[in-house]
């Protein structure tokens, strides 16, 4: 079963109340919803600057009708199982990468979220010198532990950000073929929009990752290890505390490390958590399969509710990470959900773009 923090969060320095809730609430709910305060050629997502090439790396999607949804025991905001229309569109090969993230913040001088000095006012009580602009960060503990507080292995980090992953000692050096993580929703939209592209909805982010096969537990179909290979980038070993990293990985992976699927598509299960357009809402899949009719271009809901933490606005999120494992959190199949407080980024989470 997956656990999510309560958004109330965040800096943990701050004594936040901590609280568990059912689904997989992959990014930490509610780092931050400061704006940008004054940081020199800080950019709200507007400027242009110079964009890249038409993207010569996106796969076209065929589109057309599939199964979406998932019929797991500990998936319940993903059901039922439901007929979904997708139109054809195409999408990008592999989630952003560092080094594509860092054309556009050399292009347009955007700032991050996570670079970002907090507001006061959206975190009453804080002590000044802790309102410093900073990311979540999974740090596992020394030893084993319940899986009913996930403050045990997540962190506030000062500095951490899509530059620093770890925190301000860490860097990109050898990582720029990694997907880019610490970005708030807000921060892929502006991307998608420089790039002149979008992020995809649930649907075509669930269609393009089954890559043809409908109705599979897994992007690859219906053996987790098939071969005895592993197909995604997930945790091994014991959650949280001991990651064995026996697929060649304790954290992120370059892109495109394991085999794609049936549309050439890299890493759509594992690796990062990834962005989508919609709303979150627990009960989406119930509202629009009441009809019985095929559901054709779904957009999402009008808006979000998580009755794990009501009044807390969320966005989908799709695929699972690094740090998905059948102990704890399976979500890395295609049927499945994530969800995160919009203004907020970790280190396993990232995104891809559609045009």
């Amino acid at each position: 079963m997956c656990r999510s923090l309560p958004a109330v969060l965040i800096l943990v320095c701050l004594g936040s109340a901590l609280g568990a809730a059912d689904h997989c609430d992959s990014g930490i709910s509610a780092a931050r919803r400061g704006n940008a305060t004054g940081a020199a050629g800080a950019a709200t997502g507007d400027n242009t600057g110079d964009r890249p090439a038409a993207a010569s790396d996106m796969v076209r999607i065929p589109g057309g009708e599939f199964w979406m949804g998932s019929d797991h025991a500990d998936m319940e905001d993903a059901k039922p199982v439901h007929r979904v229309h997708v139109d054809p569109f195409r999408m990008d090969r592999t989630a952003v990468t560092n080094d594509q993230f860092a054309a556009f913040v050399a292009a347009t001088g955007y700032v991050t979220v996570a670079e970002r000095q907090p507001e006061p006012k959206d975190f009453p009580g804080a002590k000044p010198e802790d309102l410093v602009p900073g990311s979540v960060v999974f740090t596992p503990p020394p030893r084993a532990v319940k899986l009913d507080d996930a403050y045990v292995w997540w962190r506030y980090v000062k500095g951490a950000s899509w530059r620093h992953p770890e925190g301000p000692a860490s860097d990109l050096m050898g990582r720029g073929n990694h997907p880019v993580v610490h970005v708030a929703w807000k921060d892929a939209a502006a991307y998608a929009k420089w790039a002149g592209k979008r992020l995809p909805t649930e649907a075509e982010f669930e269609f393009a990752a089954r890559g043809g096969l409908d109705r599979q537990p897994y992007v690859w179909g219906k053996e987790f290890k098939p071969g005895g290979k592993f197909q995604a980038n997930t945790f091994q070993g014991h959650f949280p505390d001991t990651n064995t990293a026996e697929d060649g990985f304790a954290g992120t992976a370059p892109v495109g490390s394991f085999p794609p699927n049936g549309y050439g598509l890299s890493d759509m299960a594992g690796n990062v958590w990834e962005w989508c357009a919609d709303w979150y809402r627990a009960d989406y899949y119930q509202q629009i399969a009441r009809s019985g009719e095929v559901v054709r271009n779904p957009q999402g809901p009008a808006d979000s509710f998580d009755p794990d933490e009501p009044g807390i606005a969320k966005r989908v999120q799709k695929g699972g990470s690094f740090l998905c494992t059948d102990q704890y959190c399976a979500r890395y199949m295609p049927g499945s959900r994530g969800k995160g407080e919009a203004s907020t980024g970790t280190n396993h989470v990232g995104f891809r773009c559609v045009r």
